[in-house]
């Protein structure tokens, strides 16, 4: 596997007894990150967790937080809020990337999670995913 040359193939191999048989479908990953900047190092590291997520079998997308409004300043049917909630929904787990500010997530994160709603249909979109 040469576009991740620092593991080992044989790690990536999976046992077949390990694998749950649940579902039809690959593990389905949304991440997320909280940083603008063009050159924005928690966005590198969500690129690298997806690539090794993939490896692993695992589907994966992630959110880009470019365009979302922050909370109360428009309606949830905003088409950025909407994308993000409808991956919310899309995922079965979540992998969060931030950086830090003044000992906190950034203000682009927390603006993220404020806009997954509380809960729909008395489940929160992050339940269990997170």
């Amino acid at each position: 596997m040469n576009d991740l040359p620092n593991l080992d193939p044989e790690h990536l191999t999976v046992r077949a007894d390990a694998t749950p048989s649940a579902s039809d479908h690959a593990p389905r990953i949304l991440l997320l990150y909280g940083s603008l900047r063009e050159r924005s190092y928690s966005r590198l590291l969500t690129e690298e967790a997806a690539r090794l997520l993939e490896a692993f079998g695992a589907e994966t997308r992630i959110f880009d937080p470019h365009g979302l409004p922050l909370p109360d300043e428009t309606d949830a049917e905003h088409p950025k809020v909407a994308e993000l909630r409808e991956l919310s929904f899309w995922s079965e787990g979540q992998v969060w990337c931030s950086p830090e500010r003044h000992g906190n997530v950034s203000g682009v994160f927390k603006s993220q999670i404020d806009w997954l709603p509380l809960s729909i249909g008395g489940m929160r979109p992050t339940q269990g995913r997170t």
